[in-house]
């Protein structure tokens, strides 16, 4: 397989995973066995004599062979190293080569901290920063890991920055690490002075029964010592320092007890468990140790991630708008023939339906071609790529646990690029304006309606219509085969469990036939007929509020089929209006004399039996007639079956017709907009929908084992607040508009918790499936997770999210906007979404007035809350960030789900996310005032956020300058030396 050109074609692969190989009858021969069911493969060997050495190959050649060989390895190395208190570290971090096949590893994390440094001069004291490198044990090559944060003017530096080595980095107990500390010149760390290096191995780190590893830093030639650095491996127990203790004096200027927790276990066992494996990859952790006010340490970890849901969700929603279009012109084209003015409009949306499905075509096909990192990741300098339209930007997870005081505690955030196209950028507007925009062709487009009109939200429930009737066609057909069938194997109680079911779908069935909208588009569509128009003229039918529909986002099928008759609806110029209501009365009327029949033939049954048990005599004849009776069973229920679904039939028939004509008038105002607006509102929605399922699973995966919670989940649905940092000026008004109809059309979103098949990933990633204004996302669990949760859940509930958006400019566009320009989007914007979060509120505590929220250390209540966020609203304040900050507080009391954007995700957003958990750090877990800016500066120059950066854009800078930080409010303004403009 690895020549170029090989002598003889490859003839097949065998993949030797989750299989057995087995032993058969004959002597030569072998059969491998595969776990999913597939054919599986006999192998036969040259003699019997080789037929164990290749049963034992075969067995071996595979991950769990390997895992048994490294497990037993791993013991004989524990047996040699004789180091019984760090069994478990060892056994975490001495195999870390085998992550690929063990993810339940944790990773190996450790505190620094430096001893008697100086420069030159014992008098001046160094600004401090310790840079962390891996010695291959190999080639010897260094690679530079990470590095401490600067500590300014100090021989003892404490640094606040632990090491996170992540159990996927190849590691062994041989590996060392190198240290080498610096004294930084200035801030942007460019010019720096060496002070000293030292190294251990990870065996030495582990094997070490103190506290923390004494090692000596020495100079460059390594003969003179010039300082003492201390390696602290963060341990899986609290270590508790009491005053007076020989560890206590390590740390100048700590002379009250300390307490340094540990996040080992539960935040490492949950991130790998095969739900989140399956959805989030590619971490990047960061570890940090900071000082509440009663002087103990909290360890606090930062994790960033990707997720597969910024692909596999884009290529099921394009699927879902194809097959769509698909079917809307299908049922176009089966419409009747209708009147000229009505024919071009049909002709138009069909050849608008034509162009999109060829786009989303093309673009699914591109998709498919995407490999590796752009399989879960879109870098912000993509946004503006034609065929990444759907896909997200810079869509990451942001999760921090804190563990202080023996309590662990989660906070996440779902961090964004703003719902947008930047495809086709924003020079008239976003989709807010450019829907709402008049202009001639639409006008034209009304006087062509020949003044049948329909609102928006008729529209929507003729979509909700035909959806229904499609779904329940199918299943009221099973049901009458299944009827039949119990009839035939005279199983009475199945019969009345089948009739009970079928009568429940029918029922449905024809209260969604009975809306008024469906017998005035009857009207409506005969009116729009030729013969109609030869006869009466023109009619006026008017329905809703009068004014024609929006552009809603309309689809089609390339084919251009002729338009068949529909002979069910009758061609002469009078109209009965009493005829569609017996139409849906017949399908009524029709599984009442089911219902009525079965009774008979059961009461019928009923009597032959007490005459039987009368008269035992006769047994043979008595029994002869019992099964001849109930072969008849099947017999007199058959036509009666007939009758049903060829009512069904026809008024599905009429209802499809009638729906698909009311949907034309909202296809052709589309249609006139061109195919551009319908694209543009398709790719923004798929953009919104991945970030808030991607924080779905997150808020549900983190709340499995909490019942008010689940509770909250199914009565009431979750809130989900976006934060917005956009501007009101240029360019991001336009991606403004774009994100709030994106976050609006959220709400016609409903969430369904499924069992998965199995535990593979592909089997616990979320599926979308619906159509437009009418999604449903299914999230699968595990089995043994599933049947833990309420019953209500398992029974396929809806679940349903709420949607906010609120939004404050802070760079220095804001400022213009606010001084010259026009800031009403926002305030608009923000004052809606502070109505519905008060609704939302109202109606959690009207439903569940005993439900437990989230404790808080606030003493402020959620009412207090929502009234000081009003307030600050009213108030006219200039980048009133408050709102945000209040917003998010009362979103995360109220269990919701917290996302924060801004144009991609990676500045603005970084300021804010760093601010939010250093903000959560003290008001939650009393980080101390001294150590609130430290965090801060920490987390801004060598947390996750600063790995975004990188990632997105190659270099660690942030894209500010100098002048434009100046009109920013200061808690968003990043430290010096992280800082200069990049071009994105």
């Amino acid at each position: 397989m690895k020549k170029p050109q090989p002598s003889s074609a490859l003839q097949e692969v065998l993949v030797l995973e989750r299989c057995h190989v087995l032993e058969t009858d004959n002597n030569n021969g072998l059969v491998i066995r595969f776990d999913s069911g597939e054919r599986g493969v006999y192998v036969e060997c040259v003699s019997s004599g080789e037929v164990n050495s290749w049963l034992v190959a075969l067995r071996e050649a595979n991950s769990e062979g390997l895992t048994n060989r490294i497990r037993h390895l791993r013991t004989q190395l524990m047996d040699t190293a004789g180091n019984n208190a760090g069994n478990a570290a060892v056994n975490s971090v001495g195999n870390a080569e085998t992550t690929v096949v063990d993810a339940k590893l944790a990773p190996l994390e450790f505190s620094i901290d430096c001893r008697g440094l100086s420069i030159g001069h014992r008098e001046r004291r160094p600004h401090a920063v310790v840079q962390v490198s891996v010695i291959s044990t190999q080639t010897h090559n260094l690679t530079d890991y990470c590095r401490t944060e600067m500590v300014e003017s100090t021989r003892d530096p404490v640094f606040l920055t632990g090491v996170c080595i992540s159990p996927d980095y190849p590691l062994t107990l041989d590996t060392r690490l190198k240290l080498t500390a610096y004294h930084v010149k200035d801030k942007t760390h460019s010019m720096r002075s060496f002070l000293g290096f030292t190294s251990f191995s990870i065996r030495d780190l582990l094997r070490t029964k103190e506290p923390q590893l004494s090692l000596s830093l020495r100079s460059g030639d390594g003969r003179t010592e010039v300082g003492e650095v201390k390696v602290g491996r963060l341990q899986t127990r609290d270590m508790e320092h009491r005053e007076g203790d020989d560890n206590t004096s390590d740390i100048p200027g700590h002379k009250c007890p300390l307490l340094c927790d540990s996040l080992h276990g539960s935040m490492h066992d949950r991130d790998n468990s095969p739900m989140m494996r399956a959805v989030f990859r590619s971490p990047v952790c960061k570890v940090y140790r900071f000082q509440t006010e009663s002087s103990r340490w909290m360890l606090v970890r930062e994790q960033m991630s990707e997720s597969s849901l910024s692909t596999s969700l884009p290529k099921q929603l394009l699927s879902c708008y194809i097959q769509e279009d698909m079917r809307r012109v299908q049922e176009l084209c089966d419409l009747c023939d209708l009147s000229p003015h009505w024919e071009g409009l049909r002709s138009d949306v069909i050849t608008h339906y034509s162009q999109l499905i060829s786009t989303y075509q093309e673009t699914l096909t591109e998709f498919n071609k995407l490999t590796g990192s752009s399989c879960s990741f879109k870098a912000s300098c993509s946004k503006r790529d034609r065929y990444l339209e759907f896909i997200p930007v810079n869509l990451h997870t942001q999760r921090m646990q804190v563990t202080c005081s023996q309590r662990t505690v989660w906070y996440d955030v779902i961090t964004v690029g703003a719902p947008a196209d930047h495809y086709q950028g924003f020079k008239h507007g976003g989709l807010q304006r450019l829907l709402n925009k008049p202009d001639t062709d639409k006008k034209s487009v009304s006087s062509a309606y020949c003044c049948i009109s329909y609102s928006p939200e008729e529209s929507s429930r003729a979509r909700e219509v035909l959806s229904s009737v499609s779904q329940l066609q199918p299943l009221i057909s099973g049901l009458t085969e299944e009827l039949l069938q119990a009839a035939l194997e005279v199983n009475s109680q199945r019969l009345h469990d089948i009739l009970h079911s079928l009568t429940h779908r029918t029922e449905q069935f024809v209260h969604a036939l009975k809306d008024e909208l469906v017998k005035n588009a009857q009207l409506a569509l005969h009116t729009a007929r030729p013969a109609y128009h030869l006869g009466n003229g023109h009619a006026h039918v008017t329905h809703g509020n009068g004014t024609g529909p929006r552009p809603s986002s309309a689809n089609q099928d390339g084919l251009r089929t002729s338009i068949r008759q529909q002979d069910s609806i009758p061609q002469h110029t009078e109209y009965d209006e009493e005829e569609w209501d017996r139409v849906w009365a017949n399908v009524a009327m029709s599984l009442n004399c089911i219902i009525a029949m079965v009774d008979r033939l059961q009461e019928r049954e009923n009597r032959k039996q007490e005459v039987t048990s009368q008269t035992p005599n006769d047994i043979t004849t008595t029994t002869t007639s019992h099964n001849t009776d109930l072969s008849l069973w099947q017999e007199q229920l058959l036509p009666l079956v007939v009758t049903l679904k060829e009512c069904v039939c026809e008024a599905v028939e009429r209802a499809r017709c009638a729906m698909t004509f009311v949907l034309l008038q909202g296809a052709a105002a589309s249609a006139c907009h061109g195919v551009d607006l319908t694209h543009r509102r398709d790719a923004v929605f798929s953009q919104a929908l991945c970030a808030v399922v991607c924080g779905f699973v997150l808020r549900l995966y983190s709340g499995l084992e909490d019942k008010d919670f689940l509770l909250q989940l199914c009565e009431v649905g979750l809130i989900t607040q976006f934060e917005g940092l956009l501007s009101t000026y240029s360019d991001e008004v336009g991606m403004l508009e774009d994100m709030e109809m994106g976050v609006s059309d959220l709400n016609r979103v409903s969430f369904k918790i499924t069992e998965a098949k199995s535990e593979q990933p592909t089997d616990l990633l979320p599926t979308v499936t619906g159509i437009r204004g009418c999604f449903c996302v299914e999230v699968p669990l595990p089995s043994e997770t599933y049947l833990l949760l309420p019953g209500e859940l398992r029974d396929g509930r809806d679940l349903r999210v709420h949607p906010l958006l609120f939004n404050i400019g802070i760079n220095q566009q804001q400022s213009l906007a606010e001084r010259f320009g026009d800031s009403s989007l926002q305030e608009r914007i923000n004052h809606r979404s502070c109505e519905m979060l008060k609704s939302y509120y109202k109606t959690l505590r009207d439903k569940l007035p005993n439900l437990t929220l989230p404790c808080s250390q606030s003493p402020l209540a959620v009412e207090d809350m929502l009234l000081s966020l009003e307030q600050s609203l009213d108030m006219k304040k200039r980048k009133n960030v408050e709102v945000l900050w209040i917003a998010a507080s009362v979103c995360r009391r109220l269990n919701g789900i917290r996302l924060t954007s801004c144009k991609s995700a990676k500045d603005r957003t970084s300021m804010s996310v760093t601010l939010e958990q250093c903000m959560l750090l003290r008001d939650e877990h009393t980080l101390s005032t001294e150590h609130f800016n430290r965090a801060l500066d920490c987390m801004r120059r060598e947390g996750c956020r600063m790995e975004n950066v990188e990632k997105n854009i190659g270099s660690r800078k942030y894209a500010f300058n100098s002048i434009q930080l100046k009109t920013f409010p200061k808690p968003y303004r990043p430290p010096e030396g992280t800082y200069g403009k990049v071009d994105t």
